[in-house]
C-alpha cells in the first residue's frame, strides 16, 4: 500500500526520497502530522496522562501507521484460517472493510471529514490504496499457509 501511495505522491511532483516520506522524516510537529499521528497521540496521552512534545509526531505517526496495519490482520488472519481453503480475492472484502472503517472512526474523532464530503475521486485512490493492501495480505496469508502446509 505505501509503495502505491509513495508512487503516487512522486508523480503528483513529490521529492523527497521514499526512505524520508515512508518514515515520515518531514514532519516536525503535530499541526502537519496526519491523522494516524493523531489517533496515535491521543491514545498515548489519554491512556498515560502525559502530553507528547512536537518531536515525537513522527514516530508516532510510523507506530500508529504500521501498528493499525499489521493488528488488522490479525483478525484477517483468524478469520481465512478458520476456512478450509483461503482465497487471495478475500482480501478485497477486508481491504475495503479497513477503507469504510476509516471514514467511520476518524470522522467521530474529529479527524477526517465525513465521508460525504470527499470527492469521488478521493475516495477511489483512497479504497484502492486500500484495496491492494488487502488483497497482499490475503495473498501473503495464503503462500504461508501453503508454504506450512496447513492446509488440505
Amino acid at each position: 500500500m505505501d509503495l502505491l501511495l509513495f508512487a503516487r505522491y512522486k508523480r503528483g511532483g513529490g521529492s523527497t526520497g521514499f526512505r524520508r516520506w515512508e518514515f515520515s522524516s518531514d514532519i516536525r510537529g503535530w499541526e502537519e502530522a496526519p491523522a494516524p499521528a493523531h489517533v496515535g497521540k491521543r491514545l498515548v496521552e489519554g491512556l498515560f496522562g502525559m502530553d507528547l512534545p512536537d518531536r515525537r509526531a513522527a514516530l508516532v505517526n510510523n507506530i500508529t501507521h504500521w501498528g493499525y496495519g499489521i493488528l488488522n490482520g490479525v483478525p484477517f488472519g483468524i478469520i481465512v484460517g478458520s476456512v478450509n481453503s483461503p482465497r487471495v480475492r478475500y482480501g478485497a472484502v477486508f481491504g475495503a472493510s479497513v477503507w469504510a472503517t476509516s471514514y467511520a472512526v476518524l470522522p467521530a474523532a474529529k479527524l477526517y471529514q465525513p465521508i460525504w464530503e470527499y470527492d469521488a475521486r478521493t475516495l477511489g485512490k483512497d479504497l484502492s490504496a486500500h484495496l491492494l493492501y488487502g488483497l497482499s495480505t490475503a495473498a501473503v496469508f495464503k503462500s504461508l499457509s501453503t508454504v506450512r502446509g496447513s492446509r488440505p
